[in-house]
């Protein structure tokens, strides 16, 4: 059964928001205000979006769990 382009442009808007929710929650939580401060020291994060940023804490988070 094929998907129609309204389906998925409303999928998409509904992962979007999903992600914007989620991005700004973690933004906001103390491990990952703790993670700016400790890579703020060599390096200009504040260059970056705070999607990549968020991105990039998430990445490190779990290579480090993966250990």
């Amino acid at each position: 059964m094929a998907i129609s382009a309204t389906s998925e442009s409303s999928q998409f808007s509904q992962d979007s928001q999903i992600w914007d929710n989620l991005k700004q929650a973690i933004a906001s939580s103390s491990g990952f205000q703790r993670w700016q401060l400790e890579h703020s020291v060599g390096e200009s994060l504040q260059d970056h979006s705070l999607d990549s940023r968020v991105r990039r804490y998430l990445r490190e988070t779990l290579e480090t769990l993966a250990y």
